[in-house]
């Protein structure tokens, strides 16, 4: 067992993925970007497809290139290209491409004459998200592009779709803005004469809290790692898993006396005299320094509060006068099963959102993948 690891419970994201189904009643992408939100782009992927994921979801060309030499062969879209990319063998090995601009389309004719095979391409439409996409005033010029390299036999359009800014906020009059314009777009290629296989707009909190958001597909990232995309708006029910825990190994427990000053620049002062522990993690382990003095970790079977400020390799945490061994396991955050902190607890000490927890921690953290074997689901029976 490594002195820190990431341990990531595969199970957790079969149970997630069934239920992010059940609950919609809609076909479900699983976004694995970013290696699975710091979960493992592989073991994810392979756990998302054999809870029923009918498509995955990636960011750039090299992630979608490595689903493929594992072994997935299933829909898969990639929306992150920048000019320059080398569309071809994305086309040879069938993978969505989406395209924003009519250059892109150009591009995409071009890799599909020397794939010698039709792109399959996948419009995107920015409803005011303004990242990426086409802007409504260019939509009418790239629908009518993508239509004729459609009757050119370049590509057949498999998609359109968009992104909400702020579905985590339902009441937020963007939402209904956003979604009103994408029905427009829709109408648009419609008109166009396009006829895509899925038309998606809704991400996690999307999927779960705006039911006329669905349409064909909804896309699931956080969610389908077991972390609420709206925390304290997602139904009590969902029943959602966190399947990633991170974990140490305390390497010294000491004495110090009232007026003790603890880590860089004193930020914490001891009131009183006590013990504390030092974790062998730190901000070069993707363990954020704004969570310094607001944290929490188990140690012992009580939550410790993290002292001072975080360091580059190491943090120190409040054992209030406890003696736990060196050696004695520490949990920065898991599922919160075991009175852990959880993410959540994490990106609320640190001012930010649990996406950000999960998909910086790392660095020198090795991670294990484990199957518990509890999604009490049939699966593949694929080894992870």
């Amino acid at each position: 067992m490594s002195r820190a690891e990431i341990v990531v419970d595969v199970a957790a994201i079969r149970h997630n993925v069934r239920r992010l189904a059940q609950v919609t009643g809609t076909p479900v992408m699983v976004v694995v970007k970013a290696d699975g939100y710091g979960h493992g782009m592989l073991p994810s992927a392979r756990a998302a497809r054999q809870a029923g994921a009918s498509w995955l979801g990636v960011a750039t060309l090299d992630e979608a290139l490595a689903l493929r030499d594992d072994g997935d062969a299933g829909h898969l879209l990639c929306w992150l290209t920048v000019p320059g990319d080398d569309l071809m063998p994305a086309v040879a090995r069938g993978i969505d491409v989406t395209a924003y601009t009519v250059a892109e389309l150009d591009a995409l004719a071009e890799a599909a004459v020397r794939a010698g095979r039709k792109a399959r391409v996948q419009l995107k439409i920015d409803t005011g998200l303004s990242r990426g996409g086409s802007t409504p005033a260019d939509w009418p010029d790239l629908v009518a592009r993508a239509r004729a390299g459609e009757e050119a036999g370049s590509w057949v359009v498999t998609g359109v779709w968009s992104h909400f800014a702020s579905s985590e906020v339902p009441d937020d009059p963007a939402n209904e803005a956003q979604e009103k314009l994408f029905r427009e777009a829709l109408d648009l290629a419609h008109e166009a004469g396009l006829r895509p296989e899925v038309r998606h707009l809704a991400n996690s909190a999307a999927a779960l809290l705006r039911p006329s958001a669905r349409f064909d597909l909804v896309r699931c990232g956080i969610a389908a790692y077991g972390l609420d995309p709206a925390p304290g708006l997602t139904p009590a029910d969902l029943g959602l898993r966190p399947a990633m825990t991170v974990r140490a190994d305390l390497a010294l427990v000491k004495h110090v006396e009232a007026g003790a000053a603890v880590s860089y620049n004193g930020r914490w002062v001891a009131p009183a005299a006590t013990t504390l522990g030092l974790v062998p993690v730190g901000y070069a382990d993707g363990i954020l320094r704004s969570a310094g003095n607001r944290a929490e970790v188990l140690v012992a079977g009580r939550r410790r509060p993290v002292r001072g400020s975080v360091c580059m390799d190491q943090v120190v945490v409040d054992l209030s006068g406890d003696e736990p061994s060196p050696g004695e396991p520490v949990v920065l955050f898991g599922p919160g099963t075991s009175g852990e902190p959880t993410a959540q607890d994490w990106a609320e000490a640190a001012g930010t959102i649990s996406y950000e927890i999960v998909t910086r921690v790392g660095g020198r953290l090795t991670r294990r993948v484990i199957d518990s074997g509890s999604d009490n689901e049939p699966d593949d029976g694929r080894e992870n």
